[in-house]
């Protein structure tokens, strides 16, 4: 089963009759004798049943459109937190019917219960647990895309009368052009029989699943600007005489060590996506002035519609603007602390804050507006907010920021964000944005490594290879019986350089503090008082590490670090006993994979 996000992009795209690719099949009975299975969920006397021909490729989509449309039961699911959940999912009736809004925002997914809550839980922001629920907030369950006569009956029923004939004709537009594409979707299939032999069974699912370079958005704008005689594929990659964007991206803020420095994954559709903002906010702007109001209003918006829609002298108006905002976020970011892509908490996120540095130009020189653009930032990262659904939120803070930064009201990205006290001990991978957050912020707050007292700057943090680290060495933890759900959230791990931590090792904190205030013949010694002051830099209490004290450490500097991201977003951290809902399975991805396999 897919994520959350891919089932509600693979729901919007069979509403428009968009392709979802080919499947493959492989008739049974021949040489190639695979046991079969049932697709994920299926009634239990599926297995008895001998299947006539096998799904070789396509498993995920189909296993998906079957539990959400046919099998009325709630789906299990994973969310951009990592987090396992149980979904239903709806249909927009109003949003799936207006031309201005992503076909995937009118996608919407609710918890088993069908309410939608806010302010943890006890406020409920959408109800759609019973029919009539369903019928007044115009939300059609996707459970009955193949069978909506008896929902169209309920629905007559609760809008009946003259008065709500506007809904009732809602519905039959939304019928018209939405469910009907359910209903008469088809789907290419690359059929196998089954004199097929093994060998080429194997050489075509190979080829099938490898397959070619994706013709995206950038390569489509590329062919329409060709025809009016620019080459937009020499502008990003270059020429024989010159080094097009791609390479000055990378060359940008590049360390003399490294191969590339920290925009160098900016795809040419990111570019492409920060140009339709200012020139879908030109459309908006321009129709504001002719007079227009609500939905006649164009959506500033950086969807793929918007940059096939792109035209070249509205690119050619704005491409240098933008490409120095992508520099200036290099900038920013280096500020931040963040150097290498690596690091970085969300890729996605650079194309809205390129776009807002290109937009407000000299003003990011003031310290007052570099802060509160950090704290924009930070929110962004501790709210997890760019790891889904960021085409409407890019839009969204190219719009709302710069007002913010006037003096007007806060952003969406800022006001949504909430940081969960506990959520610190789940963060144990590198995949999650809030860990990179946590190690920025403590270099940003000067941090110093332990044995040298450097603070990491730029020259430091490459030059001494400097990298996230255990302060309670995962050797000592193992051998005490610690378990790495306890020793492995960030709230254990500070930045070091790679000679401290070679001095580590696997000791106890009591022993490896003692051998750094001895020293060596390549170390001198460190007094005591100064090396607790570096512990304190990186917010450790050296009593606790001194002591070998491993739970009141971890108590101790949860709460610190907790401080630390209050400081940063500007927004108090809950620590309530209400729940995030669903279950935690962590970054790592082999345990996402093994909870979707049994989750169904």
């Amino acid at each position: 089963v897919w994520d959350e996000d891919r089932i509600k992009s693979l729901i919007a795209s069979v509403s428009r009759a968009f392709p979802v690719g080919a499947l493959m099949t492989l008739d049974t009975g021949g040489e190639v004798n695979f046991k079969p299975r049932p697709v994920e969920g299926a009634p239990p006397e599926a297995k008895q049943a001998a299947p006539h021909s096998l799904l070789l490729d396509g498993q995920q989509r189909m296993t998906s459109l079957y539990q959400v449309t046919l099998r009325n039961k709630v789906i299990a699911t994973i969310t951009p937190k990592k987090k396992k959940v149980k979904r239903w999912f709806y249909l927009d009736i109003r949003q799936t019917l207006d031309p201005h809004t992503d076909r995937e925002d009118a996608v919407i997914g609710v918890p088993e219960d069908r309410v939608i809550r806010k302010s943890f839980g006890r406020e409920p922001v959408l109800d759609l647990s019973t029919p009539e629920q369903e019928y007044a907030e115009l939300m059609y369950p996707v459970t009955q895309v193949f069978d909506w006569d008896r929902w169209q009956d309920g629905f007559d029923e609760y809008w009946r009368g003259e008065e709500n004939a506007h809904n009732r004709e809602l519905f039959r537009a939304f019928k018209r052009s939405i469910l009907e594409n359910f209903k008469y979707y088809r789907v290419p299939v690359i059929s196998l029989d089954r004199s097929t032999s093994k060998e080429a069974v194997c050489v075509v699912f190979e080829k099938v699943n490898t397959g070619g370079k994706a013709l995206d958005a950038f390569e489509l704008v590329t062919a329409m600007y060709a025809a009016a005689g620019h080459e937009l594929r020499k502008d990003w990659f270059g020429g024989e005489a010159s080094a097009g964007r791609h390479q000055r991206f990378k060359e940008t803020l590049r360390p003399a060590d490294s191969e590339s420095g920290i925009i160098a994954d900016v795809k040419n559709t990111d570019f492409l996506q920060a140009i339709s903002l200012f020139y879908t906010r030109d459309r908006r702007r321009q129709a504001e002035a002719e007079g227009k109001v609500g939905k006649d209003l164009p959506a500033v918006t950086a969807n793929r519609n918007a940059l096939l829609s792109l035209p070249l002298a509205a690119y050619k108006q704005y491409e240098k603007q933008v490409e120095e905002g992508f520099v200036k976020a290099a900038k920013f970011l280096h500020r931040l602390h963040i150097y290498r892509v690596f690091d970085l908490p969300y890729q996605s996120q650079i194309v809205p804050l390129a776009a807002i540095l290109a937009d407000i130009g000299d003003a990011s020189e003031h310290q007052s507006i570099r802060d509160k653009l950090a704290t924009w930032y930070w929110n962004g990262v501790f709210g997890e907010l760019y790891g889904s659904a960021v085409e409407s939120r890019i839009a969204k803070d190219f719009v709302e920021v710069p007002t913010w930064l006037k003096g007007g009201p806060e952003p969406t990205t800022v006001t949504d964000t909430i940081f969960r006290a506990d959520r610190l001990k789940t963060m144990r991978m590198r995949l999650s944005a809030a860990y990179k957050g946590v190690n920025a912020l403590l270099m940003q707050k000067d941090a110093m490594d332990f044995r040298s007292g450097q603070r990491f700057d730029h020259t430091v943090f490459f030059g001494e290879n400097v990298d996230i680290h255990h302060i309670f060495p995962v050797d000592w933890c193992k051998k005490q019986g610690i378990k790495p759900a306890d020793y492995d959230p960030i709230i254990n791990k500070t930045p070091l350089s790679y000679r401290t931590n070679r001095i580590i090792g696997g000791y106890a904190p009591s022993v490896y503090l003692a051998r750094l205030e001895k020293g060596d013949n390549k170390n001198p010694p460190i007094e005591p008082n100064r090396l607790d002051g570096y512990l304190r830099s990186h917010l450790i209490a050296p009593e606790l590490l001194r002591s070998d004290d491993f739970s009141g450490f971890m108590r101790d500097r949860q709460r610190r670090l907790l401080g630390l991201i209050e400081q940063a977003t500007g927004k108090p951290i809950y620590q309530g006993e209400v729940p995030e809902e669903g279950e935690d399975i962590g970054d790592d991805e082999d345990a996402v994979a093994s909870v979707m396999l049994n989750s169904n």
